[in-house]
């Protein structure tokens, strides 16, 4: 059993920044790649940011140079420091680690609750 719990998210007016955590617990041993998704209201799901064990990242085309994924792995954790907000940012923003647990020795893709990210003046 895993658990992802995320953090951060609120009301941030155009401009500002937000830092999103995110962190694994649970029956986990292994995770390889991490990563942010986002999903708007009557929207599709698209992928924010990713980042492996080794800390190689990329971007969606829509965040690069605005935004910066990191990792913990000691902590299990993932970040998502956020700046320069734009409306269009606005979505609830889920977190994703792809785990190998005790209990089932197979490879998961496992998903946060979702965090509510809102750009508005």
């Amino acid at each position: 059993q895993v658990q992802l719990v995320e953090s951060g998210g609120g009301l941030v007016q155009p401009g500002g920044s937000l830092r999103l955590s995110c962190a694994a617990s649970g029956t986990i041993f292994s995770i390889a790649n991490m990563g942010w998704h986002r999903q708007a209201p009557g929207k599709q799901r698209e992928l924010v940011a990713v980042i492996s064990s080794g800390d190689s990242s990329r971007y969606a085309d829509a965040v690069k140079g605005r935004f910066t994924i990191s990792r913990d792995n000691a902590k299990n954790t993932v970040y998502l420091q956020m700046n320069s907000l734009k409306p269009e940012d606005t979505a609830v923003y889920y977190c994703a680690a792809d785990g190998q647990t005790v209990v089932s020795g197979t490879w998961k893709r496992y998903w946060g609750q979702g965090t509510q990210v809102t750009v508005s003046s």
